[in-house]
């Protein structure tokens, strides 16, 4: 199935629990050598791949001239299996990675995630080399991401001050105590999902991974 609005692919690929469903999009300037792969929000509170956020940071790296590829958490859509708390998620994200790989094995893994999708890629980018990584709304308090390892990689994290789902504060005292400490980027006037917000959200993000 082929989207004209992100000029996107989506295929079926082997996951650990079964078919995934990514989606594929090129970029759409000077390409870099480099994949970046983008978390979508909670799968059992209506986070997919279409999520507004995580198309948004897809079409952020894609203007950076990224390789972009978006994908379903097992159970969710037309990817295979059921919710696992994180554990399995972590290994769909993996399993995509070593998918790209296997296509282009020397270039650049720029992860980015929203909302549990941030708590899984940052979960990764302790686990793997990671050469940028944006988190969106990390849920500090519903995942343990106090007990994450030092993330050593750059990193953009991205919270507003609004988020009724994730409270501001914990995020904000959770990333300034981490070593070493991310870009944090605030945003006043958001919530949750950025309504309103996406246009900045993009252009603040590409600038911070400049």
């Amino acid at each position: 199935m082929i989207s004209t609005l992100m000029k996107e692919v989506t295929q079926l690929i082997n996951g650990p629990a079964g078919k995934l469903e990514v989606a594929l999009s090129e970029p759409t300037s000077e390409e870099r050598s480099a994949w970046g792969i983008v978390c979508h929000p909670h799968p059992l509170h209506g986070g997919t791949m279409q999520n507004k956020v995580v198309t948004t940071l897809a079409k952020t790296f894609q203007g950076m001239g990224v390789t972009t590829v978006r994908f379903n958490f097992r159970g969710v859509m037309r990817s295979e299996g059921r919710f696992d708390q994180g554990n399995g998620e972590l290994d769909d994200l993996l399993a995509v990675i070593d998918w790209v790989q296997q296509e282009r094995i020397k270039n650049e893994i720029w992860l980015a995630g929203f909302s549990f999708g941030a708590y899984i890629v940052a979960k990764a980018a302790t686990q793997i080399p990671v050469s940028k990584l944006v988190t969106v709304a990390p849920p500090v308090q519903h995942f343990p991401m106090q007990h994450l390892p030092p993330i050593t990689c750059p990193w953009v994290l991205v919270q507003g001050e609004l988020d009724d789902v994730v409270p501001p504060q914990e995020v904000f005292a959770w990333a300034e105590a981490r070593v070493p400490t991310p870009t944090i980027i605030r945003f006043p006037q958001a919530g949750h999902f950025f309504h309103g917000e996406l246009a900045e959200l993009r252009a603040r993000i590409a600038e911070a991974l400049v």
